[in-house]
């Protein structure tokens, strides 16, 4: 899936030369037999396209009769399992994967929601709602609304329903009201009207939302992320941050998302995995660039000291 708002440079591009039959002939001989060759199996995958990776899949099962899923999970275990389950699904139904998984058994993972639905263009939007219901046969959006309440949930739902502006134009006389709109929902009253922030971030497109956030610090003096910490809390700050963040910068946010799972005791494995396999083909290289400067060391190095074995080394070839 593209991303309709933004330029990034991927890490991950087509290879060049590409045959999906030797690939795969190479991939079965490397798991065929006692061991495993995990070099090849990293060397491979990690330098595909994802569409090169499909390909490759569908060589197992048309002509070797094999499933290339099945016969990774028979052969590798853990973390570095889960890598290459993930590149080896079509990258909206691992999202869809991943949103179903936030929502399984006791409790919802509301940052992962948050992570996956408030990052997203219309456009990729209406993929995975369509994805999702086909995989599921159930709507996305009636799932989010069970597991989620209150603003979060509406907020998530109006996302869902694709209700985001595509069009880039700037209209500043309308940033203006919008932003006035927000402030006087906000810092301009006691109390707090918290309908007016989800009913224009979720609807305004990412270059408007740019522009009334720009109109709405000339308005109050603060920022719109100060004002957003000032006057809520919780999950819907959260998510109404994420869309600050995104619209701001994307790399940023997936930046810190990154160091986030990797920061304090324990390492947050399913998102490492899914910000660098779900961002490798659109802009990870800028986003690796964006932790740098943010935190003065370099994402490589923090993978180095949080994981380890063929893990380590396939979130590695990833990134690098």
């Amino acid at each position: 899936m593209c991303t309709k708002y933004f330029g990034g440079v991927p890490t991950v591009r087509p290879s060049p030369n590409f045959n999906a039959a030797e690939d795969a002939e190479i991939l079965r001989g490397a798991m065929k037999g006692l061991g495993t060759d995990e070099d090849i199996i990293i060397e491979i995958l990690t330098q595909r396209s994802n569409d090169q990776r499909q390909a490759i899949a569908e060589h197992f099962k048309n002509v070797l009769e094999r499933d290339l899923v099945e016969d990774v999970k028979s052969e590798l275990g853990g973390d570095f399992e889960k890598v290459i389950v993930a590149l080896l699904t079509p990258t909206c139904e691992y999202l869809c994967q991943e949103l179903k998984n936030a929502m399984n058994g006791a409790g919802t993972n509301e940052s992962a929601l948050i992570e996956i639905i408030c990052s997203k263009s219309n456009d990729e939007i209406e993929q995975i709602v369509g994805c999702y219901e086909s995989l599921y046969e159930r709507p996305l959006i009636e799932q989010v609304c069970s597991e989620t309440s209150g603003n979060l949930g509406r907020f998530l739902s109006l996302i869902l329903t694709k209700t985001r502006n595509d069009c880039n134009d700037i209209d500043d006389g309308d940033a203006r009201s919008k932003a006035e709109e927000l402030y006087a929902g906000g810092e301009g009253q006691l109390g707090t009207e918290e309908s007016v922030f989800y009913r224009i971030m979720a609807h305004e497109s990412f270059a408007q939302l740019r522009r009334i956030f720009e109109e709405y610090k000339e308005i109050s003096g603060n920022s719109i992320e100060q004002a957003l910490r000032h006057e809520l809390s919780g999950d819907y700050l959260d998510a109404l941050l994420a869309v600050v963040e995104c619209v701001q910068s994307p790399a940023n946010f997936f930046a810190r998302k990154l160091h986030d799972s990797m920061d304090g005791a324990g390492t947050d494995d399913d998102t490492l995995i899914r910000i660098i396999v779900s961002r490798s083909e659109i802009d990870l290289g800028t986003i690796k660039d964006e932790f740098e400067k943010l935190y003065d060391k370099t994402l490589e190095s923090c993978i180095e000291n949080d994981t380890s074995g063929d893990y380590k080394r396939a979130l590695l070839a990833l990134v690098s």
